[in-house]
């Protein structure tokens, strides 16, 4: 990102953060040209790991049996759900409420415990559980804290969205985050096929980037 885009974004912050009571998120919107988003092959659904998080706490669920995939995962800070739990949750609406609240990972054992008991909630949301093997259980669920989701929520809307840090992170930190989405949604649909990016806070006007 060149220094003219940097400084932009260092006056928006001054500018903009330290006026709520909480902790705004810094998010960045993206708009398409020219791609017809009704055709399957051109939605998008990318996982982009920010290079320097989220600058806030993300809730990681793991669902595990294993002894060791269990220790490794609350080890790494994750919560763990076994499978005499899940079927429990799927009986009470506010824990199931509370499963939204965190990107989630299974051992491969437990995949289809989940997807039988909690498929038809989470699913439709698109907060099923990956699968998560203990030879990277660490780094994996490390990466999943400071990941974002990127993918397009409609047939006919060029647009998609993503959280790239808090207002609470350098501007430097923030850049290279918003440089990290745009290599990837460049890859994926094409920087010819960009129209413009814009940059807000969790409460504030956008400012427009691109």
């Amino acid at each position: 990102m060149n220094s003219e885009k940097i400084e932009l974004i260092d006056k928006f912050l001054k500018e903009n953060k330290g006026k709520r009571k909480f902790l705004q998120s810094v998010e960045v919107a993206i708009n398409f040209k020219g791609v017809d988003f009704s055709k399957q092959d051109n939605r998008m659904n990318l996982n982009v790991v920010l290079p320097n998080g989220k600058g806030k706490a993300t809730g990681v669920l793991v669902y595990a049996d294993n002894r060791d995939m269990i220790s490794t995962a609350t080890a790494a800070g994750a919560k763990v759900i076994g499978a005499k739990d899940v079927d429990e949750i799927s009986h009470n609406k506010e824990k199931m409420r509370e499963l939204l609240d965190y990107t989630s990972l299974a051992e491969p054992a437990l995949m289809s415990v989940v997807a039988k008991s909690l498929g038809s909630f989470l699913g439709p949301k698109g907060r099923m559980p990956k699968p998560l093997t203990l030879s990277n259980a660490k780094e994996t669920i490390n990466n999943v804290a400071k990941s974002v989701n990127i993918a397009t929520r409609g047939k006919f809307l060029p647009t998609v969205h993503c959280v790239v840090g808090s207002e609470s992170m350098e501007t430097n930190q923030i850049a290279e985050n918003i440089d990290s989405v745009m290599k990837a949604v460049s890859d994926s649909a094409g920087n010819q096929n960009i129209k413009s990016v814009y940059i807000k806070l969790s409460m504030s006007p956008p400012v427009r980037l691109v």
